[in-house]
């Protein structure tokens, strides 16, 4: 039965479905499928913003190009949900990022129509690149359509990529969706060249600076150019200064993003052209919902609201992200050598209020990881002491910056990585499971696993007051508040006990020190350490420990692999004692989207596995109720 509500979208169960509509249609789907987007995104935790402002562009797309045999790519993949819609997923929306439900992103073990799994940005062009080349080497004939942000021009891999594809000539589409937005605003000249082609006197004339434009093209499609005068603003030839051009690509735009017909009409003209064409379309973030256009950043992916008035419940939750926000923000009032340098993730690494009280003390560089841990290695060489506010997932982008430019010479860069350990629902691509392994390769670099706020805080004083580079990682959720002035002096490298035991001990840092605790309640001769330092781990109380404990469990919220409890395991080596271990964590796989929890709990490493684990040893662990 059709929903009067939807009755074009309950048509659509394919991109054939799509292209039996009239054109006069599609406005109608378009504002059909932004509808049904804000009713799923009402759950809350879902991409808003990005997927409505891209909507009217992926109907266009998929009108005129024939997926899955054309291979349409979407950067980051968090605004694809009209694509996922469009492409048979539509009844499963609902179960978006939940566990055995969809992924946030595109996912090619998901649907044959999702040309990549993705999750990080940049990473479009280069991907479009490989393909094209394969195309052309197996002599087949599809369309290659690759949708890029203007926020994700800002890495260095996708203008790397335009600079090979730009040289090699292969035909392909790149369509840069332009609405000035990442999850902040955007930065750097790549922003301010967008914004000045915008306020051109051709952009607002439009017709007769696009017709000369296609007239570049061809005599006949020049001829149509009066069908889209709306549309196609101004073509730049390769004499221009806009540095598409001078890469060797095909330049057509600015476009209007949400005119789906002209769009259509353009798509047309433009994909079966020679070489690289760029389309560049300017959309608006959250388009069709004015509570999301008017704030872009807080409905970028907002928690549960009234679809119809936008209203929500305010949280009064306390993140790990606000606690280590307000700390650097306090320390840099009392160091004046304090920097901090993000990429794009102000609102997420909790540094609203520091770029606010300190804008000449902060720097976003874009969606630019290696140049951020680079930049943060200046600012060491001239006496500043950098703080790189980062996600976990994120910092793995950067390893040789972080090898090659920080710690070869000692710098004093300290890394605070948000996000370590399973985020849950943003799944595989997110989950920061594996900076304990990497970093710990890294000769020089420390590494602490706070407990709480107080600990956070501690840490990163004691960073920036000491020589080297420095690492905090600290979780995705919740953390209790500590007032203001709270700077417990810590001697990094030392282990705290939490509880006395010593038939068997607990050696667990950061989030699995709380699945320690739990699983030691209760359980004489049980005891848990806090091993809040991984590098260099305290040597004295391991010994100790390991020295009266029949066995020794590690756990962590990290891959097993060369974490943790691989660290344990060289130290007790290293000090010739044969204790047995049990080294719990992540598996050597990823980890799909779930909660935290479930993640956990599959992974064998949460409460209940613990104490399974102990009564293994021979502990008495009483059955549950």
């Amino acid at each position: 039965m059709t929903d009067p509500q939807t009755p074009l979208l309950d048509r659509i169960h394919s991109p054939q479905d799509l292209k039996r509509l009239g054109r006069e249609d599609l406005p109608q789907l378009s504002a059909e499928l932004r509808d049904e987007i804000v009713r799923v995104c009402s759950v809350g935790g879902l991409h808003l913003a990005s997927s409505l402002g891209a909507t009217d562009l992926i109907v266009a797309l998929h009108y005129v190009l024939d997926s899955p045999r054309d291979r349409i790519l979407f950067d980051v993949g968090h605004q694809a949900y009209a694509h996922k819609m469009l492409t048979g997923r539509r009844a499963q929306m609902p179960t978006l990022k939940k566990e055995g439900g969809l992924s946030g992103f595109t996912k090619v073990s998901e649907s044959e129509h999702d040309a990549i799994t993705v999750g990080h940005a940049s990473t479009s062009l280069a991907n479009a690149l490989g393909m094209a080349l394969a195309r052309d080497a197996q002599g087949q004939k599809h369309r290659i359509a690759a949708v890029i942000g203007d926020g994700s021009l800002t890495g260095g891999m996708a203008l790397a990529a335009l600079n090979t594809i730009g040289d090699l000539g292969r035909p392909m589409l790149i369509v840069l969706n332009d609405n000035e937005m990442s999850i902040s605003e955007n930065v750097g000249a790549i922003n301010k060249f967008m914004r000045g082609l915008q306020v051109q006197k051709w952009f607002q004339e439009g017709e007769g600076a696009g017709k000369k434009a296609v007239e570049a093209l061809s005599k006949p499609l020049a001829d149509l150019m009066s069908r889209a005068k709306s549309s196609t603003r101004h073509f730049f030839d390769p004499a221009s200064v806009n540095p598409f051009a001078a890469m060797g690509l095909r330049y057509v735009g600015p476009v209007d993003g949400h005119n789906v017909q002209e769009l259509v009409w353009l798509l047309e003209h433009l994909v079966d052209l020679d070489g690289p064409t760029l389309l560049h379309v300017v959309t608006k973030k959250g388009k069709g919902l004015s509570y999301a256009e008017a704030d872009p950043i807080f409905w970028h992916g907002p928690a549960k609201f009234d679809p119809a008035t936008g209203e929500y419940a305010p949280s009064n939750a306390y993140s790990w992200s606000s606690a280590f926000g307000d700390a650097v923000t306090e320390l840099a009032a009392q160091d004046p050598r304090t920097f901090v340098v993000t990429p794009a993730m102000r609102e997420g690494s909790g540094l609203v209020r520091y770029s606010q009280v300190h804008p000449h003390r902060y720097l976003d560089v874009g969606i630019a990881e290696d140049v951020a841990v680079t930049a943060a290695a200046g600012l060491a060489l001239q006496g500043m002491r950098p703080v790189v506010a980062i996600y976990s997932t994120f910092l793995q982008r950067a390893y040789d910056q972080v090898l090659h430019d920080v710690a070869l010479e000692n710098l004093n860069v300290t890394f605070a990585i948000d996000r370590a350990g399973i985020v849950g629902a943003d799944g595989a691509t997110h989950n920061g499971v594996f900076d304990l392994s990497y970093l710990r390769s890294i000769p020089g670099v420390r590494i602490g696993l706070p407990k709480d706020a107080a600990e956070l805080r501690g840490m990163l004083k004691y960073a920036q007051e000491h020589p080297g580079p420095f690492a905090i990682r600290y979780p995705r959720g919740n953390v209790g508040r500590v007032p203001e002035g709270t700077w417990p002096e810590l001697e990094w490298g030392t282990w705290e006990r939490v509880r006395e035991g010593d038939d068997v001990v607990i050696l667990a840092g950061g989030k699995a020190l709380d699945y320690a605790r739990k699983a030691a309640e209760g359980l004489p001769g049980v005891g848990v350490v806090n091993a809040r330092f991984v590098k260099p781990l305290d040597g004295a109380m391991l010994r100790e420990v390991a020295a009266k404990a029949r066995a020794l469990i590690t756990v962590e919220d990290n891959t097993v692999v060369g974490g943790f409890g691989s660290a344990v395991l060289e130290a007790l080596n290293g000090m010739g004692l044969r204790v047995p271990v049990r080294v719990l964590g992540l598996p050597d796989e990823f980890q799909e989207h779930a909660t935290v929890e479930s993640v956990h709990a599959r992974a064998g490493m949460d409460t209940a596995a613990i104490r399974t684990v102990l009564a293994e040893l021979g502990v008495d662990v009483p059955l549950e109720v």
